[in-house]
């Protein structure tokens, strides 16, 4: 649902008033690619972008930004769209991360202009999915749109090359058929759609081989998308005009939306831009810590486990996670620890263990029956 009253921009960007240059861009980065209109789909997007671009194109400026402070929304009311927009370079925000900018997005979202003519097709969904070592890197795949196109060998007529179709006698050419009735003193008209022709307003007689008469056939566009680094599981990516073809002649295609999905990996479970991973190790090398090789998204490091960790510690290996999506910096990796137990153990290993619980337990006992011995004994004068 769209805002339905104007908020304070600091509010709006969720910085305080003081922040500064950095703070106001980079706030602005990550709600602006969250709402982004190529890779949001949420119902507000459009309206909650133009919030956040027209809070950002106030605090960004020094001059707008001191009227602001000083005047409230009276400081900034007499500029134009023109006048707050035309500053913000959104080639620079949204260029690392392969979303348009320019003067096509503020066309598009910043002066909307009302459509004219015929409907365009709808919107059409593709799921790609990619693995999470791609996430790190980003990259450009090729992802392939099954959409309804012309069938090429009839032109779109459905008939057989060397023939025409022929226009519906049944409904005059209009695809509809109507009846009509008196119920009283009111004329009821009633509009079906033409059962001869199926709304097409021609017949066609001898169907083409290739589309079976309809005049479309399943066509497999190939496109080239940009994956950004860091990019969330669920991330819709706007292919525009690839989507389904308008209903009407003079019209334009939908847009198609690449959903990019991240690949389950065995080794990693993600969160955010944060990795966890779960590390086995021997109860010896718990006890008498130990060096292991923990794997990364960039190939296997060595960590150091401390003496006498308890199984479900977390270590953490900061900067060996993801990239923060729309964010200059970098999620963690964390380490839990779980301790492996033999399952089985040879009779020299019995002993061994055996000698072990013995001294383990009266290490025990003496730590708590020496204090109170020396506590009982009476002092020496």
């Amino acid at each position: 649902m769209a805002p339905t009253a104007q908020r304070d921009y600091y509010e709006v960007l969720g910085v305080p008033r003081d922040a500064d240059d950095k703070a106001i861009k980079d706030a602005f980065r990550r709600l602006a690619l969250r709402y982004h209109p190529d890779r949001s789909k949420e119902p507000d997007a459009q309206a909650r972008f133009k919030e956040i671009a027209e809070a950002y194109a106030v605090l960004s400026d020094p001059g707008k930004r001191a009227e602001y402070d000083a005047r409230g929304f009276a400081g900034v009311a007499g500029f134009s769209p023109e006048d707050l927009f035309a500053g913000i370079d959104f080639g620079d925000v949204f260029g690392p991360f392969g979303f348009g900018g320019g003067g096509d997005l503020f066309e598009r979202l910043l002066r909307p202009r009302a459509r004219r003519g015929p409907p365009r097709g709808e919107d059409l969904q593709v799921v790609f999915t990619i693995p999470l070592a791609e996430v790190l890197t980003g990259g450009e795949e090729a992802v392939t749109i099954p959409r309804p196109g012309p069938c090429e060998r009839c032109g779109g007529s459905g008939a057989r090359a060397g023939t025409r179709p022929r226009r519906c006698e049944s409904c005059g050419g209009t695809g509809q058929q109507s009846t009509t009735s008196r119920q009283g003193n009111v004329l009821v008209q009633q509009v079906t759609t033409c059962t001869v022709c199926r709304g097409r307003g021609v017949v066609v007689e001898e169907p083409c081989p290739s589309c079976a008469g309809v005049g479309e056939v399943q066509h497999r566009d190939v496109v080239k998308v940009r994956i950004p680094p860091g990019i969330e599981s669920g991330t819709a990516l706007r292919i525009p005009d690839h989507g389904m073809p308008a209903p009407g002649p003079g019209g334009v295609p939908g847009d198609a939306y690449v959903v990019v999905e991240t690949a389950p990996d065995p080794r990693f479970a993600r969160d955010g831009a944060d990795l966890w991973h779960t590390a086995e190790v021997d109860v010896a090398d718990a006890v008498l810590g130990a060096t292991t090789r923990v794997p990364t998204l960039e190939g296997d490091v060595s960590v150091t486990v401390p003496a006498g960790i308890q199984p479900g510690t977390t270590l953490r290996l900061a900067g060996k996670g993801l990239p923060a999506f729309g964010r200059d910096e970098r999620g963690d990796l964390y380490v839990t620890v779980v301790v492996r137990l033999p399952e089985s153990v040879s009779g020299r290993e019995r002993d061994l263990w055996e000698r072990l619980r013995t001294e383990h337990r009266g290490r025990a006992r003496r730590g708590v029956e020496e204090p109170e011995a020396r506590r009982a004994a009476p002092r020496r004068r």
